[in-house]
């Protein structure tokens, strides 16, 4: 038995003494978001790894895809237009035939549209003041070129050469 005076659970007295904390709801809600925030960056810092890993398996593809450096673009020939102008004319007729409109005629409208493009290639050069610009642009490159100690370029060849260039932007 115990002395007396010592206190034991069946007294109805706890052997150490409990703090009485009363919180109210604004202290409770800092009280968690003071425990959850640590524990969050905590758990965010260990998951890198699996945060990279995210998309990826035994269906997807492993390595990542190569980005366009947008090199040169190789000239189209006349006959490589005309069939991809034909393809999407026969595909919107076909449509337009689906949706139980009048289809278009494909080789009149293929006609038009490759005189159409051989009006504007040729436009370019018939164009002075565009020409005039160009020829500019070439002096005060040729000039820039002399001052580093470079070859100056042809005028005439370069100008031809800016124009064709330019030409073939819109293919």
């Amino acid at each position: 038995m115990a002395p007396e005076g010592a206190r034991s659970w069946r007294s109805g007295v706890p052997f150490w003494p409990v703090l009485s904390v009363t919180l109210s709801s604004g202290d409770a809600i800092l009280l968690i978001v003071a425990i959850a925030l640590p524990l969050g960056f905590i758990s965010f810092l260990g998951a890198g790894e699996a945060l990279k890993q995210v998309g990826k398996g035994p269906l997807s593809i492993e390595q990542e895809l190569p980005q366009s450096r947008g090199g040169p673009v190789r000239k189209v020939t006349a006959a490589e237009r005309e069939a991809e102008i034909r393809q999407f004319l026969e595909a919107r007729a076909y449509r337009q035939e689906a949706r139980g409109q009048e289809p278009v005629d494909v080789d009149a409208e293929v006609k038009r549209l490759m005189e159409a493009d051989k009006a504007t290639t040729s436009s370019l050069t018939a164009d002075a003041q565009l020409v005039s610009e160009v020829r500019d642009l070439v002096i005060a490159s040729n000039a820039r070129r002399q001052r580093m100690g470079k070859e100056p370029l042809d005028i005439e060849a370069e100008v031809q050469r800016q124009l064709a260039e330019l030409e073939s932007l819109g293919q």
